[in-house]
């Protein structure tokens, strides 16, 4: 799963450096907690992108239904704390969220600062997704909707 935040960059201009990184804290903390409760594994933040998986280092038959609840759960944070932000007269960031799944490489290069991360097709195509997907929305692959669809309500959104 990748996530994303909408025009991070013009927000970021508008907010002091303190009220830029303190946001990002809360938000990715929160995100933090909402992945441990499904067992998922935070992988980096990349600016403003937070990048995770779901069936590593442990495997586990409901990764990808996993990932969709935090996700869900995600969304529903940034939207009530958007609502909060705005009634405050404040910069509300909006996400935007992708999530594929498939085969990955997984593993620690390097001789500094060394940092598990994954690599492949399907981080690419994850990444993709969310590039691709509405803000307040949860845009998932095929493969991932075959895990989900006996779970979720789910709108095609036709080739893209």
């Amino acid at each position: 799963m990748f996530t994303d935040f909408k025009d991070f960059s013009i927000l970021a201009e508008q907010m002091s450096t303190k009220e830029l990184v303190s946001e990002l804290n809360y938000c990715f903390s929160t995100f933090d907690d909402i992945i441990d409760k499904y067992g998922i594994e935070k992988i980096k933040t990349i600016g403003d992108s937070y990048m995770c998986v779901s069936g590593i280092p442990v495997q586990k038959s409901t990764h990808a239904l996993d990932m969709v609840l935090a996700a869900m759960e995600i969304v529903d944070f940034m939207q009530n704390y958007k609502q909060k932000r705005l009634q405050k007269n404040k910069q509300a960031f909006e996400i935007r969220i992708g999530i594929h799944t498939g085969h990955l490489i997984a593993g620690v290069v390097g001789k500094y600062k060394y940092s598990y991360d994954v690599w492949g097709e399907t981080v690419n195509s994850a990444s993709r997704y969310e590039s691709a997907g509405e803000v307040g929305e949860i845009n998932i692959s095929e493969s991932t909707y075959l895990l989900i669809k006996e779970y979720f309500e789910c709108t095609s959104r036709g080739l893209i």
